[in-house]
């Protein structure tokens, strides 16, 4: 387990799956979890740090971000927020665009926004912070990359990347995969000129080989690297045409739309 602490709050990362990070944001006492997949490290998570449940907070429908809630829910009877249009029937608390959530027995305050692209009722989590801004995000934007596209159009996951790279640079970003170095791989592919991305690729590299996370990242560090908030960058439309996925001239969505699909079979 990875722990950050942020002053009276912290982020605990609780591994599960292959690859997927499990959130609880705790103050030492009482614990706010995001996307449980699985109820068993969860459960393990809270008595290690001998922590109570106050709240379930949700981004989107797929398995491995709710599939635990039952089991939470029934050692712990604590509100269930989550999208108000992506058919969680747990959703106890339905939320949308710019509601504001003040977290049950902790003193934290999230605001949501709409992030669909990679499910139809997507949203994330942001903490506007001056000191120490957060943003979960579930499956939309990943470290070096964002989320297949399983309802959502092209269109609408890049406005939802638009939406996060709008925040403070400095926002820590809890997305839920570790799939850093793989996006890595197809940044290079995507734009092999950048310079940040080597430095990026070494430094995630020597922190994997070390057993250490690559998450959170941040909106900063993603702007800078990252090809799906880079998709109207020159270099990035370049080495589309010149593979032949792009037409010269296309605009920034067309660019967007081919880099995802060329993502999907990298």
């Amino acid at each position: 387990m990875l722990s950050a602490q942020h002053g009276a709050l912290r982020v605990l990362a609780v591994p599960a799956f292959n690859d997927n990070y499990l959130w609880l944001v705790h103050d030492g006492s009482n614990a706010a979890v995001i996307d449980p997949g699985a109820a068993e490290p969860i459960l393990a998570a809270l008595a290690a740090h001998h922590l109570t449940l106050t709240a379930i907070l949700l981004t989107h429908h797929h398995a491995d971000h709710i599939g635990g809630v039952p089991a939470l829910l029934a050692q712990a009877a604590v509100p269930v927020f989550g999208p108000r249009g992506d058919g969680i029937a747990a959703v106890t608390v339905p939320l949308g665009q710019d509601d504001v959530v003040d977290v049950p027995g902790l003193a934290l305050r999230v605001r949501v926004l709409d992030a669909p692209g990679h499910t139809r009722g997507h949203i994330a989590y942001v903490r506007d912070d001056a000191q120490e801004p957060w943003l979960f995000c579930g499956d939309t934007l990943f470290g070096a990359g964002c989320g297949r596209l399983f309802e959502g159009t092209p269109a609408q996951m890049l406005a939802s990347l638009g939406k996060l790279a709008a925040l403070p640079e400095a926002t820590l970003v809890y997305c839920a995969h570790e799939y850093t170095l793989s996006n890595l791989r197809f940044a290079l592919a995507a734009e092999p000129g950048n310079p940040a991305l080597l430095a990026r690729m070494d430094a995630d590299s020597a922190r994997r080989a070390q057993g250490l996370a690559t998450i959170p990242t941040t909106i900063g560090k993603e702007k800078a690297t990252n090809p799906f908030l880079r998709s109207a960058q020159p270099g990035i439309a370049g080495t589309l045409v010149a593979l032949g996925k792009l037409a010269p001239g296309a605009g920034e969505l067309a660019a967007f739309t081919a880099l995802r699909e060329w993502k999907n079979t990298f």
